[in-house]
C-alpha cells in the first residue's frame, strides 16, 4: 500500500546501456514527490517547474482567517534540487509526443523516454458570466494559494460589521472536495468571535458533498446564526457576478456581498491540454495501474489534473499517486510489468479552530478505474466528543508538517 509518507521500495532498475531520461512537469505535492522517488531509484530525471517558490493549497484555510501567516504555506526546491535530479526553472509550453520533447518557455526543448505531468488545475474564467481574472481581484477566489489568499483574509479584516461575505462552491470535480466548507466553516468562526452581527452564505451547485452529515452538524452546533447553507435544490448555483456592484447572483435570488469568494469551476493544468492528454470533460483519462494517459502513450498524469475514478483531488493523494507513478515508470523503463496497486487518501478539515473531522479512504484499481476498496475507508463519528475533535486537528496539522517536510525538505 503506498501511503502519503510511507517510504518507498523501489526495485533498481537494471536499464543497460543509457539510463532513460524521464522529464516531470510541475513541483507539487505530485510532481516533486515523483521526482525525487525516481531521482531515489536511479533514474535520469528532470524536474521542470516555472516557480521559484511552491505555496501549498492545503491548509491555506487556515491563513484566509489569520490562525497562521502565509510563510507556513510557502516551501523552497533548494533541498530538493539537491536530491540527484537535475531541477529546470522554466515554463513548460509544448509537447511533441511522437518526437518525445517537451517545449519550454526559453525556446529550449528537453528530450523524454517517459514525461510525467502534474500541473495541477486551471481556474475555467469562461464560465460564471461576470467572473474573470479582473473580477476576482475584487471577488477573490483563493484557489490557488498566494497573493489570492492573502487578499480574502484582507477583505475579511477589513469587512464593516454587520457585513455579508458570499462564498460559492463550483459543482464536481474540482481540487480538494471538502475545502469550500471548511472555509466556510473556518469564516464563519471568525465573524462569529471577531464580527458577531455579520452574516455568511454559501451558494452551492451541487447538493451533496465530502463529510456532509460532519459540517452540517457543526454548523448547526457551532454557528446557527452565522451560516446560511444554499444546496442546488434551493437555487445555489450561481449564474452571474457583478464584481464592481458585489452583487452574486443565481436564478432564485440576489445577493449584496460585502466579500465574496467565487470558486469557480476547473479544469487540468494548461500543459496536459497541450499535450493531447485530455478529454472533452478538461480532464486527464489515466490507466490506474500506471497513471498512463490513455490518450497519449508515454505520458502520464497524476494529482489534481487526472480522471482518477473514486480517488480525490487532494495533496494526499497526489503524493500517494506519485509513488506509484514512479515505481510504474521505472518497471516499465526496466521491462518489467508493473504491479496493481493500492493507494490511500486521508483528509482532514477544521470545522474551528482545534477541532477537525476526517475521511479516509482506500483505492485500488477496479474495471479500469480507481474505486474504493470496501470497508476499508472511514469517516471522523458524528457524535464525537470534544476531545476526539481537538485530536483530529492535531492529526490534520502533524501531517502537514510531515508531508511537506518529506516533500519539499
Amino acid at each position: 500500500m503506498i501511503g502519503a509518507t510511507a517510504a518507498s521500495v523501489l526495485a533498481r532498475p537494471a536499464f543497460g546501456g543509457t539510463a532513460p531520461r524521464v522529464v516531470v512537469v510541475g513541483a507539487g505535492f505530485g510532481g516533486a514527490t515523483t521526482a525525487r522517488t525516481l531521482a531515489a531509484g536511479g533514474v535520469d530525471v528532470t524536474l521542470v517547474e516555472a516557480a521559484e517558490r511552491y505555496i501549498a493549497c492545503t491548509g491555506s484555510n487556515a491563513v484566509v482567517v489569520g490562525l497562521r501567516g502565509i510563510d507556513a504555506q510557502t516551501f523552497g526546491y533548494e533541498a530538493l534540487a539537491r536530491t540527484g535530479l537535475r531541477f529546470v526553472r522554466a515554463t513548460a509550453t509544448g509537447v511533441d509526443p511522437t518526437a518525445r520533447r517537451l517545449s519550454l518557455g526559453d525556446g529550449t526543448a528537453l528530450p523524454f523516454d517517459r514525461l510525467i505531468l502534474a500541473p495541477g488545475i486551471d481556474l475555467r474564467f469562461d464560465v460564471v458570466p461576470g467572473y474573470d481574472e479582473r473580477a476576482a481581484a475584487a471577488m477573490p477566489h483563493a484557489w490557488k494559494a498566494g497573493e489570492q489568499t492573502v487578499l480574502l483574509a484582507r477583505q475579511l479584516e477589513a469587512m464593516p460589521e454587520g457585513g455579508t461575505v458570499v462564498i460559492s462552491a463550483p459543482a464536481n470535480p474540482y481540487r480538494c472536495p471538502p475545502g469550500p466548507y471548511e472555509r466556510a466553516s473556518l469564516i464563519a468562526h471568525f465573524l462569529k468571535t471577531r464580527k458577531p452581527k455579520a452574516k455568511l452564505v454559501l451558494l452551492d451547485a451541487k447538493d451533496t458533498f465530502s463529510k456532509q452529515k460532519l459540517f452540517e452538524a457543526a454548523w448547526a452546533k457551532l454557528y446557527p446564526d452565522v451560516l446560511e447553507y444554499v444546496p442546488l435544490a434551493s437555487g445555489g448555483a450561481v449564474t452571474e457576478v457583478d464584481s464592481a456592484a458585489m452583487v452574486v447572483r443565481t436564478d432564485f435570488a440576489e445577493y449584496k456581498a460585502d466579500v465574496a469568494c467565487i470558486i469557480p469551476p476547473q479544469r487540468a493544468g494548461r500543459i496536459a491540454a497541450q499535450a493531447g492528454c485530455t478529454d472533452r470533460s478538461g480532464w486527464c483519462p489515466i490507466d490506474p495501474v500506471t497513471f498512463e494517459s490513455r490518450l497519449v502513450p508515454g505520458i502520464h498524469v497524476i494529482g489534481d489534473a487526472a480522471i482518477a475514478g473514486a480517488m480525490p483531488k487532494s495533496a494526499f493523494s497526489a503524493n500517494s499517486q506519485a509513488k506509484v507513478c514512479a515505481q510504474a515508470v521505472i518497471d516499465l523503463l526496466a521491462g518489467r510489468k508493473p504491479e496493481s496497486p493500492k493507494l490511500i487518501n486521508t483528509c482532514w478539515s477544521l470545522v474551528a479552530p482545534g477541532n477537525g473531522i476526517s475521511i479516509a479512504g482506500v483505492f485500488r484499481p477496479t474495471d479500469g478505474l480507481l474505486a474504493d476498496v470496501p470497508g476499508a475507508g472511514g469517516i471522523s463519528p458524528i457524535d464525537a466528543p470534544d476531545e476526539v475533535r481537538a485530536q483530529e486537528a492535531a492529526y490534520g496539522e502533524s501531517w502537514y508538517r510531515t508531508i511537506t517536510r518529506d516533500v519539499f525538505g
